[in-house]
């Protein structure tokens, strides 16, 4: 069983929401006076989900660098989404497709971070490459807010390929670089389009870049050159919602 903590008060109640069938079991801080978890802990014995009261020193051993909050939830995880999962997934969304791309995105709180855009953007898939993504780690999950259980993410060994299988079921893919002319609000995000995003250092990786359709940036007239790219994810997502809701 692929089992593991997930740790937080936002990231508990996502499982409790939206998968409590695999959520095993619940582990509250010995002492722990916050209602909210409180409020967790009564909808797990509700939902005959064994609660537990441990020593706060067991959820840090757990939690590991993530913020625990008093509260973590073993749960045991469904098989991650796979490259051979995508086309039936962009067939469910047809034109609303809405993919996200992390090319080489390793640290767990930007990655956690683009989750919770996702998530809250509905996009349809998150795609990251198996040898350069930090995977879901309790770190992850916690940064996510629950976005981590709400969004399929797939991790694909050849990210070029996955790239091509987007292009072969018609989306337009567009890749983020600051070297670019074109703003991002110049692009045509209505259609199906998948939004690629590079790593925090290099940006995206030049066979990645190469096999991009568009590339665009988001203009900045100020005075840093660059955005964090959690942040950055959250900008151009929202810019594709704004053009596909006719927003002003």
């Amino acid at each position: 069983m692929n089992e593991h903590w997930i740790v937080g008060i936002n990231p508990v109640d996502g499982a409790l929401n939206n998968d409590a069938a695999r959520v095993c079991e619940l582990l509250v801080e010995n002492g722990q006076r916050n209602p909210r978890v409180h409020e967790l802990a009564e909808r797990a014995k509700a939902l005959k989900i064994p609660v537990h009261h441990r020593p706060r020193e067991q959820l840090d051993k757990l939690a590991g660098e993530a913020r625990h909050q008093g509260v973590a939830a073993l749960y045991e995880a469904p098989a991650m989404a796979t490259e051979g999962d995508l086309p039936a997934l962009l067939e469910q969304v047809g034109s609303a497709a809405l993919v996200l791309v992390l090319d080489g995105v390793t640290d767990p709180h930007n990655l956690g971070a683009c989750l919770r855009s996702a998530a809250a953007a509905n996009v349809t898939a998150v795609i990251v490459p198996k040898d350069r993504a930090v995977g879901l780690t309790p770190v992850v999950r916690r940064a996510s807010a629950g976005g981590a259980d709400r969004v399929p993410l797939i991790a694909v060994t050849n990210l070029a390929r996955t790239l091509k299988v987007l292009k072969d079921a018609g989306v337009w893919i567009t890749g983020l670089a600051g070297d670019t002319e074109q703003s991002i609000y110049g692009i045509d995000l209505k259609g199906p389009v998948a939004l690629v995003m590079g790593s925090e250092g290099e940006g995206m990786r030049r066979l990645t870049r190469e096999t991009c359709d568009f590339t665009a940036k988001i203009p900045m007239p100020g005075a840093m050159e660059s955005l964090n790219v959690s942040v950055a994810t959250g900008v151009v997502l929202f810019e594709a919602l704004r053009q596909r809701s006719g927003l002003r």
